[in-house]
């Protein structure tokens, strides 16, 4: 007998699929931005370091990815996992705002 705890696959892949794409769509998006625009309101530095945080936050979304496809969708991700990807995305958002405003 299974345990009732565990939610089935069918539920992680209605709810961890999605979320999955969705932190894959942002890490992309800021990963161009931070990789082809000059962003005047930060440092050198500052962008850099937010780009590599976006680069290794894509690794890590995608070890994640790879192993939720290759296990059947039966396994999920640990919110410690998940939670600095959706502050980091968070402060994409942030730096998005902000490059709008000043954006000509």
């Amino acid at each position: 007998m299974g345990d009732s705890n565990l939610p089935s696959a069918d539920l992680l892949k209605s709810v961890l699929e999605p979320l999955l794409e969705d932190f894959q769509y942002w890490f992309e998006r800021y990963r161009h931005i931070l990789e082809n625009e000059k962003i005047r309101f930060m440092s050198e530095q500052e962008q850099l370091d937010l780009l590599k945080r976006v680069k290794d936050a894509q690794c890590e979304l995608n070890t994640a990815r790879m192993l939720f496809t290759a296990i059947e969708k039966q396994v999920g991700i640990n919110m410690a996992t998940v939670m600095p990807w959706h502050q980091l995305v968070t402060e994409c958002w942030g730096v998005g705002m902000r490059l709008g405003q000043f954006k000509e």
